[in-house]
């Protein structure tokens, strides 16, 4: 009886972390083995023999030490990654974050029932922020259905970071805090965080322990946007947050100095459940074409939104949206997930509110206002022109590919991410005549707090079938079957990737248990093919799948001479952001995007000729 009653229980959201396998560490061998065969592309004879050398030393001397002190550190952490990896790749960085390191996105409800349009957009938001509220509802009851690959349960920890969380700068090292707790670990908080004309107000999002309606939403909206339009702009504290790190740290500390109550100002914005952002642009786009959307959800105003915060979303006067979260806390899949809901919902519904009107009496909005000195004015100044200069260099284009998508692809036979990747390796060696290494997310959630790997898209095979579709002495049957090895090839080290069985994160730790003990670093990792080959970070290419939904994100290229490349793939199109540099002339997201779509027909002609 017990036994039926449990199977008739839904599932928890975080049911499953307990039980979750710890992230393995691959062996030595297939790892060096693997590095080898992803910088054989980038390599000539004479220096892929030198690597060769290099790559062995390291293997029979300081690596296989350096191996057995990763396979005592996991003996100890059930994910011997997962700290190294926040400090390594983001709480350490020192770059301003929020343009290089946030992702941002277009919200795709004007695919359906809120086109632009004058005069809504604070009705709109009281909607989606209803919805929005209702997700956190789902994470905190834990109600949220767990996600899974077939039978086996995925990671939900980084859920819990998505409401409530905020990194805070420190001089060397950030660190994040999160406030959020599911009901039955206690309270947790409830404040919004609204931003309007350089102000910040906040208020509570309950009411007598119930989530305020549409209405009542409206109403605190209203208020603030009110306030706003009829007093002068705020002093635009939130700038501050898009500056280089150990500055930000240094203005914070400052800010603090000067008035304690500053403490507690970035305190309720820390804790916050997240930031609505009310933004006077109109970046009106189609569903053909999100650029303006995505260029303003990455690169806008930076006095209304938080750059630390891990969830702000964005209401632009159009009546449009868009959202911009720090990467630190969680991967795009989470905003991708909430995002899918929130637009689900809001297509349900067809963007109204169909419950009560009535308003219950309840406090206003509160404005906080920071006390700021000649010296925060300034440090205000530098931050907004640092950020101007910087945007102003973003070329961003986000086009919707719409000849075919995922059921062409799939009828023949063909995975459509896959797909992509390969199209991707072909329009970069079309435009820069060179293989392009290039970083594709591969999610490690499988294991217990497992975030990403680096599955690296350019292989040989890849490289192989680039030069035979250059090539016109080759015919389409053996350009056919280089396209079907590469493919092959992916295909493989995607799956092994996502079992834990990648290289990247692997070097990675060898490479910080060096630097953890003093050592000198390894020759593996000063080898020139090591970075040409994409290593520390220095791929050229940075590319994500956020899924087979509505949902679209855009991320900064990796480096200056790079590309940021995400997509979305559907049943009849495929929709695509890409950014460059301007000041890299050799970049160009408008080519590359051009090149990209003759690539995906080129790869539809040889599946489809080939079978006939």
């Amino acid at each position: 009886m017990a036994n039926h009653l449990s199977e008739s229980l839904p599932e928890r959201t975080f049911q499953y972390q307990s039980s979750l396998p710890p992230l393995p560490v691959p062996s030595l061998e297939s790892s060096i083995s693997k590095y080898l065969d992803a910088v054989h592309p980038f390599a000539s004879e004479k220096e892929f023999k030198a690597t060769v050398d290099i790559v062995r030393k390291f293997q029979e001397g300081v690596g296989k030490e350096l191996h057995q002190k990763l396979l005592q550190r996991a003996k100890r952490k059930k994910n011997w990654l997962e700290e190294w990896w926040l400090d390594t790749a983001y709480l350490e960085v020192r770059m301003p974050s929020q343009l290089n390191v946030n992702f941002a996105g277009a919200a795709p409800y004007l695919e359906h029932c809120w086109p632009p349009a004058e005069g809504v957009y604070l009705q709109r938001a009281s909607v989606n922020t209803w919805h929005t509220l209702q997700y956190w509802n789902l994470i905190r009851t834990e109600s949220l259905a767990p996600q899974k690959v077939g039978k086996k349960a995925l990671d939900m920890n980084q859920f819990r970071m998505l409401f409530c969380t905020c990194k805070v700068p420190g001089e060397k090292k950030d660190t994040i805090r999160n406030y959020f707790k599911t009901e039955r670990e206690g309270p947790c908080p409830s404040h919004l965080v609204v931003m309007c004309h350089g102000r910040i107000f906040t208020f509570d999002a309950l009411c007598d322990g119930q989530i305020l309606t549409p209405p009542e939403l409206l109403r605190q909206l209203r208020y603030v946007k009110e306030r706003c339009e009829g007093e002068p702009e705020g002093d635009g504290v939130a700038a501050l947050t898009s500056e280089e790190r150990t500055r930000w740290a240094k203005a914070r500390e400052h800010l603090i100095s000067i008035d304690l109550h500053n403490k507690s100002i970035l305190e309720t914005i820390q804790s916050s459940l997240f930031v609505i952002s009310l933004d006077e642009t109109k970046p009106y786009s189609t569903p053909e074409n999100y650029t303006n959307l995505t260029l303003e959800s990455l690169t806008g105003n930076p006095t209304i939104r938080w750059g630390d915060k891990s969830y702000n979303s964005i209401v632009f006067a159009d009546g449009t949206f868009g959202s911009n979260g720090d990467h630190s806390p969680y991967d795009a899949m989470v905003q991708v997930s909430m995002c899918w809901y929130l637009d689900q919902q809001i297509k349900a519904s067809e963007g109204k509110w169909k419950g009560s009107n009535a308003v219950r009496p309840m406090p206003l909005p509160e404005e906080m206002v920071f006390t700021v000195d000649e010296k925060v004015r300034e440090e205000i100044s530098q931050a907004k022109q640092q950020y101007l200069e910087s945007t102003q260099d973003l070329q961003l284009v986000s086009y919707a590919f719409t000849a075919f998508g995922k059921a062409v692809i799939t009828q023949k036979k063909l995975h459509p991410d896959t797909f992509v990747q390969l199209a991707l390796q072909l329009a970069y060696y079309r435009k820069h005549k060179r293989p392009g290494s290039c970083y594709e997310t591969a999610m490690t959630r499988r294991f217990y707090h497992g975030r990403t790997d680096t599955m690296r898209s350019c292989t040989q095979e890849a490289v192989n079938w680039c030069k035979a579709m250059m090539d016109p002495t080759w015919d389409v049957n053996a350009k056919r079957k280089a396209m079907l090895l590469a493919f092959n090839k992916h295909n493989k080290l995607m799956t092994e990737a996502q079992e834990g069985k990648g290289f990247d994160r692997h070097l990675l730790g060898l490479y910080l248990i060096a630097k953890d003990e003093g050592r000198p670093t390894p020759e593996l990792f000063t080898d020139p093919l090591y970075m040409k080959s994409g290593g520390g970070g220095n791929f050229v290419l940075s590319s994500s799948l956020v899924g087979y939904t509505t949902v679209l994100g855009v991320v900064a290229p990796m480096v200056r001479h790079g590309y940021g490349f995400f997509y979305r793939i559907r049943d009849d199109r495929i929709v695509i952001s890409i950014s460059a540099w301007k000041s890299c002339h050799q970049t160009d997201a408008a080519t590359l995007f051009n090149n990209f779509s003759s690539s995906l027909y080129d790869m539809l002609h040889l599946a489809t000729t080939s079978q006939l």
